[in-house]
């Protein structure tokens, strides 16, 4: 465990993200609370260092990936909004990655945190591969974001998951969980916990469920009932043999697949199936209002035992009946949501949600008024200070972000303009 921090001054956040800022949905828990804390404090997100090294056998999603990663590294650093900053540092993933970046890695989180304006941080981290900067960056307290059961990844490699997130947990002031009964059996295992469930961009999604956001043009020709997923289609959380029963046991129905898939080419053979690949946050709240129902057909894996799902409370907004396989996390939302087991009765649930229509109520929206992200953000910052930390920012750092602030949006300018 780490030593009492009562007293000690941080001048802002770096944040080791689990996800690619550039790459991934911005509906993730870290984009969302990092966003929002910034408009108060520096914060530096720090692009997932990887918990998975890309092979050669993945063939095109391979050459996808690396594409990816480069891509992310040619930006640099990049002052985003108001004080969130965004990098992303050369760094491999797994053992042997470790071995041969981890020397590299911490001095270019340190130039990227000097720039926006950071000597001082709180650490927090969510990528497991973290692990070893906890001790390299100085930190003036260790946050853990423990919204992810990374050891339960298929691709990584579980041993040095394990051993990382053991290293995390017992070094952090503070670990923060998504799902209470995750909190619960690892209560006596870290000095301080909090529990912030995910929150929703409430305002965004309720406008699009009551249909004050355009439909999405790609939407317009793929004929009702439409049934929606929103999300990556993965093997460590999808469940494809529910999926497949449920599509072959309703052809006239549509369904709309919004996300990433890492599952093999041609997984899924039925006409009835639209895949319409990624898309970026800002669209996903009127691909949702879309649809006639929303699914999360789950595998019973441990990531998902373990995982708070954001889109629950999106789905929940848009007013469209949500139908999901059971896991913890729908603890106090199973009233809003039809849960069903098994092929025969997930299809069976889906017929009565087509018939039921909207499911919107005031009731509802009530409940989801506080589970806004930015009440979360406010609930994380008012953690971090019970810790006994001090928020003292430098006054010359501050004025030389603003003054390199400032020159980046006359040169942007004077590109637009030419």
């Amino acid at each position: 465990m780490s030593i009492d921090v009562k007293g000690r001054a941080f001048d802002g956040i770096i944040c080791l993200g689990g996800e690619d800022w550039w790459y991934h949905n911005r509906g993730h828990f870290d984009f969302q609370i990092m966003r929002r804390i910034a408009r108060r404090w520096p914060v530096l997100l720090v692009n997932s260092l990887g918990v998975r090294m890309p092979s050669l056998e993945q063939g095109s999603l391979f050459a996808a990936r690396i594409g990816r990663k480069l891509e992310s590294l040619s930006r640099g650093v990049v002052n985003v909004e108001n004080a969130f900053w965004v990098c992303s540092p050369l760094a491999l993933p797994g053992q042997a990655g470790s071995i041969l970046t981890g020397w590299a890695l911490a001095p270019q989180i340190r130039l990227a945190a000097w720039r926006a304006g950071i000597r001082n941080p709180v650490l927090w981290v969510h990528c497991p591969a973290g692990a070893p900067l906890m001790d390299k960056l100085n930190p003036a307290a260790v946050v853990m974001q423990r919204t992810d059961r990374f050891e339960a990844f298929p691709e990584g490699d579980r041993a040095l998951l394990g051993r990382q997130i053991d290293a995390i947990r017992a070094q952090a002031d503070l670990v923060v969980y998504a799902a209470p009964h995750l909190r619960d059996e690892e209560r006596s295992r870290v000095r301080r916990s909090a529990l912030v469930t995910h929150g929703v961009d409430l305002e965004v999604f309720l406008a699009a469920g009551a249909g004050r956001t355009p439909e999405p043009g790609d939407m317009a020709a793929i004929p009702r009932p439409r049934i929606g997923f929103v999300g990556g289609i993965d093997a460590h959380t999808f469940d494809p043999e529910l999926f497949l029963g449920l599509a072959a046991r309703l052809p006239d129905a549509s369904f709309v697949m919004v996300g990433g898939s890492s599952l093999p080419a041609g997984w899924c053979p039925y006409p009835n199936v639209h895949f319409l690949g990624r898309k970026p946050y800002d669209g996903i709240a009127g691909y949702m209002a879309a649809m006639d129902v929303l699914i999360m057909p789950w595998n019973e894996s441990e990531w998902i035992k373990a995982s708070c799902p954001v889109k629950l409370k999106e789905y929940l907004a848009t007013g469209r009946p949500v139908v999901s396989t059971d896991f913890p996390a729908l603890d106090g939302w199973r009233d809003a949501v039809r849960v069903a087991k098994g092929v025969e009765e997930f299809s069976e649930a889906v017929r009565m949600a087509i018939g039921a229509g909207r499911m919107g109520s005031e009731a509802l929206q009530s409940r989801l008024a506080s589970e806004s992200w930015d009440a979360k953000a406010d609930l994380v910052m008012d953690e971090i200070l019970k810790l006994g930390l001090v928020f003292a920012p430098d006054p010359r750092a501050a004025l030389r972000v603003a003054g390199e602030s400032a020159g980046a949006v006359r040169t942007l300018s004077g590109q637009q303009s030419s």
